[in-house]
Protein backbone atom coordinates (compact mmCIF):
# COMPACT_ATOMS: atom_id res chain seq x y z
CA UNK A 1 0.00 0.00 0.00
CA UNK A 2 2.34 2.32 1.02
CA UNK A 3 4.75 1.17 -2.15
CA UNK A 4 1.69 2.48 -3.84
CA UNK A 5 1.03 6.18 -2.50
CA UNK A 6 4.35 6.04 -3.55
CA UNK A 7 4.27 5.87 -7.17
CA UNK A 8 0.53 7.75 -7.43
CA UNK A 9 2.69 10.59 -5.20
CA UNK A 10 5.92 10.29 -7.84
CA UNK A 11 3.55 10.67 -11.04
CA UNK A 12 1.23 13.74 -9.53
CA UNK A 13 4.80 15.17 -8.84
CA UNK A 14 6.31 14.80 -12.31
CA UNK A 15 4.49 17.85 -14.05
CA UNK A 16 5.41 19.91 -11.39
CA UNK A 17 9.20 19.21 -11.13
CA UNK A 18 8.38 20.07 -15.41
CA UNK A 19 6.74 22.88 -14.74
CA UNK A 20 9.51 23.83 -12.14
CA UNK A 21 12.61 22.94 -14.40
CA UNK A 22 10.50 24.97 -17.40
CA UNK A 23 10.31 27.82 -15.47
CA UNK A 24 14.07 27.47 -14.07
CA UNK A 25 15.23 27.36 -17.68
CA UNK A 26 13.27 30.30 -19.04
CA UNK A 27 14.82 32.56 -16.12
CA UNK A 28 18.21 31.22 -17.00
CA UNK A 29 17.75 32.05 -20.54
CA UNK A 30 16.50 35.71 -19.59
CA UNK A 31 19.84 36.15 -17.59
CA UNK A 32 22.44 34.71 -19.34
CA UNK A 33 21.37 33.53 -22.55
CA UNK A 34 22.89 34.78 -25.97
CA UNK A 35 22.42 35.43 -29.34
CA UNK A 36 23.21 33.41 -32.01
CA UNK A 37 22.53 33.88 -35.72
CA UNK A 38 23.40 29.95 -36.47
CA UNK A 39 22.96 27.74 -33.82
CA UNK A 40 26.85 26.77 -32.34
CA UNK A 41 27.47 23.01 -33.70
CA UNK A 42 24.86 23.07 -36.89
CA UNK A 43 26.24 20.86 -39.42
CA UNK A 44 23.83 21.57 -42.96
CA UNK A 45 25.09 19.86 -46.08
CA UNK A 46 23.24 21.41 -48.84
CA UNK A 47 23.02 20.16 -52.25
CA UNK A 48 21.67 22.53 -54.72
CA UNK A 49 19.74 21.37 -57.48
CA UNK A 50 22.09 21.52 -61.24
CA UNK A 51 19.24 22.22 -63.12
CA UNK A 52 18.85 25.45 -61.33
CA UNK A 53 22.61 26.00 -60.39
CA UNK A 54 24.34 24.52 -63.34
CA UNK A 55 27.66 27.10 -62.49
CA UNK A 56 27.69 25.29 -58.62
CA UNK A 57 29.23 22.76 -56.69
CA UNK A 58 27.12 19.89 -55.76
CA UNK A 59 27.73 20.18 -52.08
CA UNK A 60 27.48 23.25 -49.79
CA UNK A 61 28.47 22.60 -46.16
CA UNK A 62 27.11 25.43 -44.09
CA UNK A 63 29.37 24.00 -40.48
CA UNK A 64 29.39 26.45 -37.49
CA UNK A 65 31.34 26.73 -34.81
CA UNK A 66 31.21 27.35 -31.13
CA UNK A 67 30.76 30.81 -31.60
CA UNK A 68 27.98 30.94 -33.68
CA UNK A 69 30.03 31.51 -36.96
CA UNK A 70 30.46 29.40 -40.60
CA UNK A 71 33.67 28.79 -39.90
CA UNK A 72 36.16 26.77 -38.38
CA UNK A 73 36.76 26.29 -35.09
CA UNK A 74 38.28 29.24 -33.22
CA UNK A 75 42.16 28.26 -32.16
CA UNK A 76 42.64 29.28 -28.86
CA UNK A 77 46.06 28.67 -28.51
CA UNK A 78 49.74 29.13 -30.38
CA UNK A 79 50.59 32.48 -31.15
CA UNK A 80 49.18 35.52 -31.80
CA UNK A 81 45.28 35.27 -33.86
CA UNK A 82 44.47 37.90 -36.25
CA UNK A 83 40.26 37.75 -35.94
CA UNK A 84 37.79 38.26 -38.58
CA UNK A 85 34.32 38.71 -38.42
CA UNK A 86 32.03 38.99 -41.76
CA UNK A 87 28.58 40.74 -41.38
CA UNK A 88 25.64 41.21 -44.15
CA UNK A 89 23.28 39.73 -45.84
CA UNK A 90 23.02 36.37 -48.37
CA UNK A 91 25.92 37.66 -50.30
CA UNK A 92 28.05 37.47 -46.79
CA UNK A 93 26.37 34.24 -45.98
CA UNK A 94 26.39 32.33 -49.24
CA UNK A 95 24.63 29.54 -48.41
CA UNK A 96 24.87 27.51 -52.04
CA UNK A 97 28.54 27.70 -52.21
CA UNK A 98 30.96 25.38 -49.90
CA UNK A 99 32.65 26.69 -46.58
CA UNK A 100 35.67 26.83 -48.14
CA UNK A 101 34.35 28.51 -51.97
CA UNK A 102 32.36 31.08 -49.90
CA UNK A 103 33.98 34.36 -50.24
CA UNK A 104 34.78 34.39 -46.39
CA UNK A 105 35.81 30.58 -46.27
CA UNK A 106 38.39 31.69 -49.37
CA UNK A 107 39.36 34.55 -47.25
CA UNK A 108 40.67 32.90 -44.57
CA UNK A 109 42.54 30.56 -46.80
CA UNK A 110 44.36 33.28 -48.76
CA UNK A 111 45.34 35.07 -45.50
CA UNK A 112 46.84 32.02 -43.67
CA UNK A 113 49.46 31.90 -46.68
CA UNK A 114 52.85 32.01 -44.81
CA UNK A 115 53.77 35.14 -46.88
CA UNK A 116 50.19 37.38 -45.53
CA UNK A 117 51.12 36.53 -42.15
CA UNK A 118 54.43 37.35 -41.78
CA UNK A 119 52.68 40.91 -43.43
CA UNK A 120 49.64 40.48 -40.67
CA UNK A 121 52.43 39.36 -38.30
CA UNK A 122 50.64 36.69 -36.84
CA UNK A 123 50.42 33.00 -36.52
CA UNK A 124 47.39 32.39 -37.62
CA UNK A 125 43.62 33.81 -38.94
CA UNK A 126 40.21 32.92 -38.21
CA UNK A 127 37.37 34.20 -40.49
CA UNK A 128 34.20 34.23 -39.01
CA UNK A 129 30.84 34.16 -41.16
CA UNK A 130 27.77 35.78 -39.15
CA UNK A 131 26.50 36.82 -42.65
CA UNK A 132 22.33 35.77 -43.05
CA UNK A 133 19.44 35.74 -45.76
CA UNK A 134 17.23 39.15 -46.30
CA UNK A 135 19.46 41.10 -43.58
CA UNK A 136 18.85 45.26 -44.41
CA UNK A 137 20.98 47.72 -42.64
CA UNK A 138 18.68 47.80 -39.35
CA UNK A 139 19.01 44.27 -39.12
CA UNK A 140 22.40 44.26 -39.57
CA UNK A 141 22.83 47.00 -36.88
CA UNK A 142 20.16 44.88 -34.07
CA UNK A 143 22.94 41.49 -35.11
CA UNK A 144 26.06 43.66 -34.37
CA UNK A 145 23.93 45.24 -31.45
CA UNK A 146 23.13 41.77 -29.66
CA UNK A 147 26.15 39.85 -30.76
CA UNK A 148 29.58 42.29 -30.71
CA UNK A 149 29.53 42.23 -26.87
CA UNK A 150 30.46 38.39 -26.40
CA UNK A 151 33.69 38.85 -27.91
CA UNK A 152 36.42 39.85 -26.21
CA UNK A 153 38.85 40.89 -29.30
CA UNK A 154 38.41 41.54 -32.76
CA UNK A 155 41.05 42.60 -35.52
CA UNK A 156 38.72 43.11 -38.12
CA UNK A 157 34.65 43.72 -39.18
CA UNK A 158 34.29 43.18 -42.59
CA UNK A 159 30.70 44.21 -43.64
CA UNK A 160 28.86 43.89 -46.86
CA UNK A 161 25.13 44.99 -46.49
CA UNK A 162 22.79 47.17 -48.91
CA UNK A 163 20.34 45.12 -51.59
CA UNK A 164 17.67 43.68 -48.61
CA UNK A 165 17.19 47.68 -48.34
CA UNK A 166 16.60 47.91 -51.65
CA UNK A 167 14.28 44.89 -51.75
CA UNK A 168 12.36 45.67 -48.99
CA UNK A 169 11.29 49.06 -49.94
CA UNK A 170 10.21 47.70 -54.01
CA UNK A 171 8.51 44.87 -52.04
CA UNK A 172 6.50 47.50 -49.75
CA UNK A 173 5.49 49.57 -53.00
CA UNK A 174 8.41 52.03 -52.60
CA UNK A 175 7.04 53.89 -50.12
CA UNK A 176 7.27 57.76 -49.82
CA UNK A 177 7.67 57.51 -46.21
CA UNK A 178 9.56 54.56 -45.07
CA UNK A 179 9.93 53.98 -41.46
CA UNK A 180 11.93 51.63 -39.53
CA UNK A 181 9.86 48.10 -38.67
CA UNK A 182 9.76 46.14 -35.44
CA UNK A 183 12.44 42.96 -35.85
CA UNK A 184 11.26 40.14 -33.50
CA UNK A 185 14.66 38.44 -32.35
CA UNK A 186 13.55 35.08 -34.40
CA UNK A 187 14.30 36.67 -37.39
CA UNK A 188 17.61 37.51 -37.08
CA UNK A 189 18.66 35.02 -34.53
CA UNK A 190 18.32 31.32 -34.21
CA UNK A 191 18.81 31.39 -30.66
CA UNK A 192 17.88 33.92 -28.70
CA UNK A 193 16.75 34.10 -24.79
CA UNK A 194 13.78 36.49 -25.79
CA UNK A 195 11.18 33.57 -26.26
CA UNK A 196 8.44 34.28 -26.59
CA UNK A 197 7.51 31.21 -24.08
CA UNK A 198 4.33 29.53 -23.39
CA UNK A 199 2.72 26.06 -22.97
CA UNK A 200 2.91 24.42 -25.95
CA UNK A 201 5.32 22.32 -27.48
CA UNK A 202 6.80 25.18 -29.75
CA UNK A 203 7.13 27.60 -27.28
CA UNK A 204 8.52 25.87 -24.26
CA UNK A 205 12.01 26.65 -23.21
CA UNK A 206 13.59 23.06 -22.46
CA UNK A 207 13.63 21.49 -25.87
CA UNK A 208 15.05 24.27 -27.14
CA UNK A 209 18.60 23.94 -24.91
CA UNK A 210 17.98 20.55 -25.41
CA UNK A 211 18.30 20.83 -29.00
CA UNK A 212 21.67 23.48 -28.96
CA UNK A 213 23.24 20.56 -27.03
CA UNK A 214 22.18 17.97 -29.17
CA UNK A 215 23.77 20.26 -32.19
CA UNK A 216 26.64 21.69 -29.83
CA UNK A 217 27.83 17.81 -28.49
CA UNK A 218 26.68 15.30 -31.02
CA UNK A 219 26.96 17.72 -34.56
CA UNK A 220 24.51 15.86 -36.43
CA UNK A 221 24.49 16.11 -39.96
CA UNK A 222 21.68 17.74 -41.47
CA UNK A 223 21.26 16.76 -45.53
CA UNK A 224 18.66 18.41 -47.97
CA UNK A 225 19.01 17.18 -52.09
CA UNK A 226 17.95 19.75 -54.29
CA UNK A 227 18.52 22.72 -52.27
CA UNK A 228 17.77 25.83 -53.99
CA UNK A 229 14.80 25.03 -56.39
CA UNK A 230 12.44 27.67 -55.00
CA UNK A 231 15.05 29.55 -57.27
CA UNK A 232 13.26 28.30 -60.71
CA UNK A 233 9.53 28.67 -59.33
CA UNK A 234 10.92 32.89 -58.54
CA UNK A 235 12.59 33.25 -61.72
CA UNK A 236 9.26 32.06 -63.41
CA UNK A 237 7.01 34.21 -61.81
CA UNK A 238 9.10 37.40 -62.69
CA UNK A 239 9.45 35.92 -66.25
CA UNK A 240 5.52 35.72 -66.53
CA UNK A 241 5.35 39.29 -64.70
CA UNK A 242 1.98 41.42 -66.12
CA UNK A 243 3.71 44.48 -66.03
CA UNK A 244 7.52 45.43 -65.49
CA UNK A 245 7.37 48.87 -63.89
CA UNK A 246 10.38 51.40 -65.38
CA UNK A 247 9.72 54.18 -62.84
CA UNK A 248 10.16 54.82 -59.20
CA UNK A 249 9.40 57.53 -56.83
CA UNK A 250 11.81 59.48 -55.24
CA UNK A 251 13.94 56.87 -52.99
CA UNK A 252 14.80 59.69 -50.43
CA UNK A 253 13.25 57.95 -47.71
CA UNK A 254 14.83 54.75 -48.16
CA UNK A 255 18.11 55.97 -48.47
CA UNK A 256 17.56 58.10 -45.11
CA UNK A 257 17.34 55.41 -43.62
CA UNK A 258 19.82 52.79 -45.01
CA UNK A 259 22.16 56.06 -44.25
CA UNK A 260 21.14 56.20 -40.41
CA UNK A 261 21.24 52.48 -39.70
CA UNK A 262 24.77 52.14 -41.51
CA UNK A 263 25.93 55.06 -39.71
CA UNK A 264 24.78 53.22 -36.05
CA UNK A 265 26.08 49.74 -37.04
CA UNK A 266 29.24 51.52 -38.31
CA UNK A 267 30.01 53.21 -34.95
CA UNK A 268 28.90 49.98 -33.21
CA UNK A 269 31.70 47.93 -35.53
CA UNK A 270 34.59 50.59 -34.51
CA UNK A 271 33.64 49.94 -30.74
CA UNK A 272 34.19 46.61 -31.31
CA UNK A 273 37.17 45.90 -33.30
CA UNK A 274 40.29 47.49 -34.12
CA UNK A 275 39.91 48.03 -37.80
CA UNK A 276 36.33 48.15 -39.91
CA UNK A 277 36.30 47.32 -43.68
CA UNK A 278 33.21 48.12 -45.55
CA UNK A 279 32.82 46.08 -49.09
CA UNK A 280 30.09 47.83 -51.31
CA UNK A 281 27.78 45.14 -52.59
CA UNK A 282 28.17 44.70 -56.25
CA UNK A 283 25.87 43.67 -58.37
CA UNK A 284 25.11 42.42 -62.26
CA UNK A 285 24.36 45.21 -64.73
CA UNK A 286 25.08 45.08 -68.02
CA UNK A 287 22.92 44.87 -71.34
CA UNK A 288 21.50 41.68 -70.54
CA UNK A 289 20.54 39.19 -72.80
CA UNK A 290 17.43 36.80 -72.66
CA UNK A 291 19.35 34.05 -70.98
CA UNK A 292 20.82 36.62 -68.42
CA UNK A 293 17.54 38.43 -67.81
CA UNK A 294 16.08 34.96 -67.01
CA UNK A 295 18.02 34.64 -64.37
CA UNK A 296 17.20 37.64 -62.41
CA UNK A 297 14.25 37.45 -59.71
CA UNK A 298 14.87 40.47 -57.45
CA UNK A 299 12.34 43.82 -57.81
CA UNK A 300 9.41 42.12 -57.01
CA UNK A 301 6.32 44.50 -55.39
CA UNK A 302 5.34 42.00 -52.94
CA UNK A 303 6.94 38.45 -51.53
CA UNK A 304 7.20 36.06 -54.02
CA UNK A 305 8.64 33.73 -51.36
CA UNK A 306 4.66 33.87 -49.83
CA UNK A 307 2.62 34.69 -53.02
CA UNK A 308 2.16 35.35 -56.37
CA UNK A 309 3.33 38.16 -57.76
CA UNK A 310 2.55 39.97 -60.72
CA UNK A 311 4.40 43.54 -60.19
CA UNK A 312 8.13 43.78 -60.89
CA UNK A 313 10.49 46.67 -61.02
CA UNK A 314 12.96 46.63 -63.73
CA UNK A 315 16.58 45.50 -63.82
CA UNK A 316 17.63 49.19 -64.48
CA UNK A 317 15.58 50.43 -61.88
CA UNK A 318 17.43 47.64 -59.68
CA UNK A 319 21.05 48.82 -60.72
CA UNK A 320 19.62 52.55 -60.21
CA UNK A 321 19.26 52.21 -56.75
CA UNK A 322 21.73 49.61 -56.10
CA UNK A 323 24.30 52.41 -57.06
CA UNK A 324 22.28 54.72 -55.05
CA UNK A 325 22.44 52.56 -51.89
CA UNK A 326 26.11 52.36 -52.21
CA UNK A 327 27.17 55.88 -52.72
CA UNK A 328 25.21 56.20 -49.30
CA UNK A 329 27.32 53.59 -48.11
CA UNK A 330 30.82 55.46 -49.06
CA UNK A 331 29.63 58.50 -47.82
CA UNK A 332 28.87 57.65 -44.37
CA UNK A 333 32.66 55.25 -44.29
CA UNK A 334 34.43 58.50 -45.65
CA UNK A 335 32.49 60.61 -43.05
CA UNK A 336 33.32 58.14 -40.06
CA UNK A 337 36.76 57.51 -41.37
CA UNK A 338 36.21 53.67 -42.28
CA UNK A 339 37.98 52.07 -45.38
CA UNK A 340 35.40 50.94 -48.37
CA UNK A 341 36.06 48.57 -51.19
CA UNK A 342 34.37 48.36 -54.36
CA UNK A 343 34.47 45.44 -56.36
CA UNK A 344 32.65 46.53 -59.03
CA UNK A 345 35.15 47.22 -61.33
CA UNK A 346 36.94 44.05 -60.58
CA UNK A 347 33.80 41.82 -61.30
CA UNK A 348 32.77 40.27 -64.66
CA UNK A 349 29.16 41.05 -65.45
CA UNK A 350 28.31 37.61 -66.86
CA UNK A 351 26.88 34.21 -65.71
CA UNK A 352 30.09 32.97 -64.42
CA UNK A 353 30.30 35.82 -61.44
CA UNK A 354 27.18 35.78 -61.12
CA UNK A 355 24.53 33.58 -60.57
CA UNK A 356 21.30 35.70 -60.14
CA UNK A 357 21.71 39.87 -59.64
CA UNK A 358 23.35 39.87 -56.44
CA UNK A 359 24.78 36.31 -55.68
CA UNK A 360 28.25 35.01 -56.14
CA UNK A 361 29.16 31.26 -58.40
CA UNK A 362 32.16 30.13 -56.87
CA UNK A 363 34.28 32.31 -59.31
CA UNK A 364 33.12 35.39 -58.76
CA UNK A 365 33.27 34.25 -54.98
CA UNK A 366 37.06 33.53 -55.58
CA UNK A 367 37.04 37.28 -57.32
CA UNK A 368 35.50 39.15 -53.84
CA UNK A 369 37.51 36.95 -51.67
CA UNK A 370 41.17 38.04 -53.63
CA UNK A 371 39.86 42.05 -53.52
CA UNK A 372 39.24 41.41 -49.71
CA UNK A 373 42.42 39.91 -48.97
CA UNK A 374 44.45 42.74 -51.11
CA UNK A 375 42.71 45.30 -48.93
CA UNK A 376 43.37 44.24 -45.74
CA UNK A 377 46.98 43.22 -46.58
CA UNK A 378 47.31 46.82 -47.89
CA UNK A 379 47.43 48.82 -45.00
Amino acid sequence: MKGALWILGAAAALPLLGVVAELGVRRWLRRWGAYYVWPPGLKLHLHPDPEVFPQLERLARIEINADGERGDAVRRSGGRLYRILVAGGSVVECAFLDQPTSWPGALQRLLEAPEHLRTLGVSTVHVGNIGLAGVSSQGLNLILERILPRYRHLDLIVIMVGANDVNEWLAGGAPASFRPREIPASELFSCHPEGPFGWTPRELAVPRILQRLWWRWLRPVKSHQGSGRWTARVRAMRARAQEIRTGVPDPASMLQHFEDQFRQLLRRARSHADRVLVVQQPWFEKDYTPEELAHVWQGAVGDPHQEEVSTYYSVEILCRLMALVGARAAHVADELGVEHLNLMSLLESSLETYFDFVHFTPAGSAVVAEAVAAAILRR
